[in-house]
């Protein structure tokens, strides 16, 4: 019986749950802004890589490595566009 029960997921949606709270409490705290967006982007990424690696089973699959790969890839791309918009737009670069 213990090998049909989702463990995994059920961890998964418990952390889940709590990266959630905290969020939260940003909000209910009222953090100074540089800590709430620190708090933010910190539990926004955590909960990203929760979901793909427990939900999606981005690394139970032979082919691991290239999904990662591309997952890295996509990130940097993210990130050079959201900092050439803000070199571009907002620092007048």
């Amino acid at each position: 019986m213990t090998e049909l029960f989702p463990r995994k997921q059920v961890i998964g949606f418990v952390f889940s749950l709590i990266l959630t709270a905290v969020a939260l409490g940003v909000y209910f705290f009222d953090m100074p802004f540089a800590v709430g967006m620190t708090v933010l982007l910190l539990t926004a990424f955590a909960q990203a890589g929760l979901q793909l690696i427990v939900f999606m089973h981005a690394g139970e699959t032979e082919d691991k490595g290239s999904i990662y790969i591309n997952i890295y890839y996509g990130l940097i791309i993210a990130l050079v566009t959201i900092f050439g918009t803000l070199l571009a737009m907002v620092w007048n670069m």
